[in-house]
């Protein structure tokens, strides 16, 4: 039931207008509005008839009890901590409680102490388990001091070594265990290998004889060596089936089935968790000012009592709100620029981003060249010189690696000239970076591939170049875990060679070159790169280095505290703060990203490339795909053709409409809660303007009262003035006819 105005209903029960409230704001837009509505007067003229009618002056008691109803009893099963009262309400509102259940029987007082016994019980294990979270005091005592910007990169960071150890559990249970316990279980291994083939021969790169101690760190750092045959690498995986007591272990499908998990599941983390912050983000982009009344009006904890605690938090809003205003300022600028301004802009931009692209094409041909340069090094059997060897091993190692040093700095150099807001530059850093270190990645593989399908006789006689790559995943392994060990001893190295000594002659050196350098400050586009970049690399590699999770878990964990030290020890406060929430849900998009180029070469060399016939699980087939076709048709008929019809044309045509229909069903469902919450939003500022209309009636109507009171002008307000107001001023100016105490107001 819809009502125009604001009643009230006499002693006859007759509706009258309150002529006030119908000065609201709230009226008066409603009546603009519907101006050009000729149904207008009907609806209201019906409306009053309907609740004049009524004679009990109570419209609308149904529908408001029926609603009170249910907030009561939400309000009832909610803890009285998280009610938003005061604390004397929570205490009347306990002792309420209290009074309650003695009333209530013995069944009722039961369960209501097992509801209350399972929520604290809930909340103390979401508090144990809070307080098992990985770095918990350290990333609580680095927002304190640096603010959430920073904060987010080290929650990242937390994130990707708890998705890493989930991948080496699921590699370690299903792929490396058993094969680890298959020489202690009755039964044997079986293996089949064709030993009349040429492509079965499979020379080892173990090295014989006295071996000197720079080749055994050689072979730690390439992979090679006596790493070659071990855990680490895919070719020692050298199973097809394996015969338990009572079963028999496939593992190469239990492998391929491993590889589709983790990158499945890591699929699933991401998204959950970029969904949460684009929420997030949504919310708080929505309307500025109530991100600053949030902080200002609710942002402290009243609980907090160390003193220490209060620093950080008095630290960490300082920074937020010095995040809000300089966006605030920023969108300030950018609106107030003129057309002369804007097309300058514009033509700075198209020609930095053309010298851009120009950068990129010439680090791309560089790792490329680099890349085919150490392959056919490496086929040369002479190995003079260590130091030679190493550079040779690692080349494309560090040209990728020169170029993903120098392009941030330059990309960061170029935002600064193209006039952006601090969001918008972090975001467009972050791309470049991104195109930048993926696609070196990519170039990298290219390049590795191109060797492995080439022969000197067209075509391959296995399908891959035997001769040089008897087992290419071993090679493509050793790659990626050359580029994670590499990453590592360039992120230590730059903290322990760059940035403590740039921090000290900061601090003791006066000359103006120190001054020009300033103190660094904590690179979040850079930082983020690298371990997405890390990361990357291992989600490639996983397949053919089943023990780079564990690496890049214990890689990221010694990062945390390097990056910890270097950024407490060395970094200022950032100049220009940006916000977390936005910056979080844009780390989790560009990792994304790295996820989908992951999958990409992964796929491609499970389903076009020939595998290895001398080592891994793989021998027995083609490709590595070839082994879920062929474990299909071993099965039951039933269940085969269940499978058949599921991967058929007419269920993937059937699931895709479905899949569209459940998709427009929910961007139309999510449109009507987007309009409801405009106009609720809405609503809002009209009650706010209401409130702000009232409030200048109520000091009209005091000045009117103090003007018509006798001796008000020499007599001083008392402590009681506005509690004797209200028997005192005219109740005229308010409502035209005073109501009695019985009616109802609406």
């Amino acid at each position: 039931m819809e009502v125009d105005s604001v009643f009230y209903t006499d002693r006859s029960g007759r509706v009258s207008s309150n002529p006030l409230l119908d000065q609201l704001p709230s009226y008066q837009s409603l009546l603009y509005r519907r101006k050009s509505s000729t149904a207008g007067t009907k609806r209201r003229s019906s409306s009053r008839g309907r609740i004049g009618s009524s004679g009990s002056g109570k419209w609308g008691v149904g529908t408001i009890s029926r609603r009170e109803e249910k907030q009561k009893s939400q309000t009832e099963d909610r803890p009285i901590r998280e009610l938003p009262r005061t604390m004397a309400e929570k205490r009347r509102d306990n002792t309420q409680r209290l009074e309650e259940d003695r009333e209530l029987s013995s069944l009722k007082q039961l369960e209501h102490s097992t509801r209350r016994h399972l929520r604290r019980l809930r909340d103390d294990v979401h508090q144990w388990l809070g307080s098992l979270k990985l770095w918990r005091g350290d990333i609580h005592l680095i927002e304190g001091m640096f603010g959430t910007g920073i904060l987010s990169y080290f929650s990242f960071l937390r994130f990707l070594v708890m998705l890493n150890l989930i991948i080496f559990v699921l590699m370690f249970s299903f792929v490396m265990l058993p094969i680890i316990i298959a020489p202690n279980v009755s039964g044997n291994i079986t293996y089949k290998l064709n030993l009349g083939s040429e492509c079965s021969v499979y020379p080892s790169s173990a090295r014989r004889g006295l071996v000197i101690f720079h080749e055994h760190i050689t072979d730690l750092l390439s992979g090679g060596g006596f790493l070659e045959q071990t855990y680490l690498f895919y070719g020692y995986y050298r199973a097809d089936k394996i015969h338990f007591s009572n079963s028999t272990y496939n593992l190469p499908l239990a492998y391929l089935l491993v590889t589709i998990a983790y990158l499945f599941f890591s699929l699933i983390w991401i998204v959950k968790r970029s969904a949460t912050g684009f929420k997030r983000n949504l919310v708080q982009d929505e309307d500025r000012f109530q991100s600053f009344c949030n902080k200002i009006f609710a942002g402290w904890d009243f609980c907090i009592t160390n003193e220490n605690a209060v620093r950080l938090k008095r630290s960490s809003l300082l920074y937020e709100l010095r995040t809000d205003l300089e966006e605030e300022r920023i969108k300030q600028k950018i609106a107030d620029r003129t057309r002369k301004e804007k097309c300058r802009i514009y033509l700075i931009r198209l020609i930095l981003n053309l010298f851009v692209i120009g950068v990129l094409m010439g680090c791309f041909y560089s790792i490329y060249q680099a890349t085919i340069f150490s392959q056919e090094s490496q086929r040369d059997s002479k190995k003079d010189n260590f130091i030679v060897d190493l550079i040779v091993e690692y080349l494309p190692s560090i040209v990728i690696t020169l170029a993903n040093f120098i392009t941030p700095l330059l990309f960061s150099a170029i935002i600064n000239y193209e006039d952006y807001s601090p969001a918008f530059e972090i975001r467009f850093t972050l791309m470049r970076c991104v195109f930048m270190r993926l696609t070196s990645i990519g170039v990298l593989l290219f390049s590795l591939w191109s060797q492995i399908t080439k022969c000197e006789n067209e075509p391959c006689l296995c399908g891959y170049n035997h001769v040089l790559y008897s087992c290419w995943e071993t090679r493509v392994g050793q790659e990626m875990y050359k580029l994670t060990i590499f990453d590592f001893i360039i992120i230590f190295a730059v903290t322990v060679f760059v940035e403590f000594p740039r921090k000290l002659i900061v601090q003791h050196c006066d000359c103006g070159l120190a001054k020009w350098f300033g103190q660094q400050e904590f690179a979040i586009p850079q930082n983020v790169l690298e371990i997405v970049y890390g990361q990357t690399i291992c989600w490639i590699g996983t397949f053919y280095s089943p023990m780079l999770p564990a690496i890049c878990t214990m890689k990221y964990f010694f990062i945390f505290y390097i990056k910890k030290v270097s950024l407490i020890n060395n970094c200022r406060p950032a100049t220009r703060p940006f916000r977390a929430s936005s910056s979080n849900f844009f780390f989790l998009v560009v990792l994304l990203i790295g996820l989908a180029l992951a999958c990409l070469p992964v796929s491609f060399s499970v389903a076009q490339i020939n595998s290895s016939q001398a080592c891994g699980p793989f021998v027995n087939y083609t490709t590595s795909w070839e082994v879920l076709p062929n474990t299909v048709s071993e099965l039951p008929h039933g269940i085969k053709t269940l499978l058949f019809a599921l991967s058929s044309e007419a269920f993937a045509v059937s699931f895709f409409v479905v899949t569209c229909l459940i998709m427009f069903y929910v961007i139309a469902l999510a449109g009507a809660h987007k309009r409801v919450i405009n106009q609720l939003r809405e609503q809002l500022v009209v009650e706010g303007r209401d409130k702000r209309f009232l409030i200048q009636k109520l000091c009209q109507a005091q000045r009117l009262s103090a003007i018509k009171s006798p001796g008000s002008k020499s007599q001083p307000r008392s402590p009681s003035y506005h509690t004797s107001f209200s028997n005192n001023f005219n109740e005229s100016v308010f409502l035209a006819h005073s109501p009695p105490d019985s009616s109802t107001h609406v």
